[in-house]
């Protein structure tokens, strides 16, 4: 029997793809499944981006292989949205990398920086994709906790007191997924001096930061930062294009260049038209997103009627696409309670400890379910 890689045992499939199945299953069997489990957003992107793909699929250079750094207009059309948005000056030549949705970027960067035995700082709660992304490369996941007591931010006195000889990259998400919060002034500076003073690449994942969020902030924007930091980000989130997958990746031309040697071994460049739609989309207008945090709030002031009705608690001082909401003492197992209520309720809500350890009390509701059928949820309960 051909026996497969020993990086494998290290690693699940991703809890979505797996629940998801059962998910699709019970609507299958013909079950009302209300999903407010997964952030994939449900709204159209903006006309401008549609009509831009469109246009583009007949140009002479659409169906060619693209360039691995993607094309210029697209690059200024980033610099451009990172002086505007986030008041961060880039060169498109050379600070700027497209990516095929940020989340390989998570990969290119491990295997750029990481070898076996390596340590990597990750946020508990925080995006799986980190853990097991520094398991396949052969690293070791060290958490830093994340607690509501200190308002999700990194503790730096408890961060100080672990074994950091070895750690490489510092992984931190601001606006925080799956808790909404978001990092401040005094977060980001620590961040950077903390990198500095360990040689630790800090690498802040930035998908969040314009869902009801009137103050977008980039790790870039602060003094130093490009010496020891990177930023991730996304159009998946803000403009409604998950299913694009497009993402980029910001920061100082060496850290971009190494990664790039990465890069250019896994894709043959993003398909023109894409990037096309990119480009539109990062030109929109921000009133267009002002509307669609209008849509985003009256979900989330339903998603929290559903939730004090399962008596959760909440804080109502966040951003992003979800509700994260802590149960309710009583309740012992949140695998249990999610099970009751997709298999009696027909109602799927994400379990926190999928996050880390430190969501084992929490749930995570989804904002991209629209209105009706949060209404119909909370009749359900």
């Amino acid at each position: 029997m051909i026996e497969f890689a020993q990086r494998l045992h290290s690693v699940k499939e991703y809890y979505f793809s797996t629940k998801l199945k059962e998910v699709r299953q019970l609507i299958k069997n013909g079950k009302p499944i209300i999903n407010m489990g997964i952030g994939s957003p449900d709204l159209n992107p903006p006309k401008a981006v549609l009509n831009a793909l469109n246009e583009s699929l007949t140009s002479e250079n659409a169906h060619k292989y693209q360039s691995y750094q993607g094309l210029p207009e697209f690059r200024d059309a980033i610099t451009s949205f990172y002086e505007h948005h986030y008041n961060v000056l880039l060169n498109s030549e050379t600070e700027v990398l497209p990516l095929m949705g940020s989340k390989e970027g998570i990969l290119h960067i491990s295997m750029a920086l990481l070898n076996e035995g390596d340590g990597v700082l990750i946020p508990n709660p925080g995006y799986p994709t980190y853990t097991s992304v520094t398991k396949l490369v052969g690293a070791s996941p060290i958490f830093y906790d994340l607690i509501e007591e200190n308002n999700y931010q990194p503790n730096f006195k408890k961060l100080e007191q672990l074994d950091l000889l070895k750690v490489k990259i510092m992984w931190v998400n601001y606006p925080h997924m799956p808790t909404g919060t978001k990092g401040t002034d005094t977060t980001f500076k620590q961040l950077i001096d903390f990198g500095k003073k360990h040689n630790i690449l800090i690498v802040n994942d930035n998908p969040y930061s314009f869902i009801l969020n009137n103050t977008p902030k980039s790790i870039l924007a602060y003094e130093g930062a490009k010496d020891v930091a990177l930023e991730l980000n996304s159009l998946s989130k803000t403009f409604n294009m998950a299913g694009w997958r497009v993402g980029m990746l910001l920061g100082n031309k060496n850290f971009i260049n190494e990664i790039l040697k990465v890069k250019t071994q896994m894709d043959s460049g993003m398909f023109y038209s894409i990037q096309k739609g990119a480009i539109a989309a990062l030109e929109t207008p921000r009133s267009w997103i002002i509307n669609q945090n209008k849509i985003y709030d009256e979900r989330k002031k339903l998603i929290q009627k559903l939730a004090l009705k399962l008596n959760c608690s909440f804080s109502d001082d966040t951003t992003g696409l979800f509700v994260w909401a802590k149960l309710p003492d009583e309740i012992e197992s949140a695998d249990i309670f999610i099970n009751e209520l997709l298999y009696d309720k027909h109602i799927f809500i994400a379990p926190g400890h999928i996050f880390g350890s430190k969501g084992e009390k929490y749930i995570r509701f989804s904002l991209c379910v629209d209105t009706t059928k949060i209404k119909e949820a909370i009749n359900r309960i």
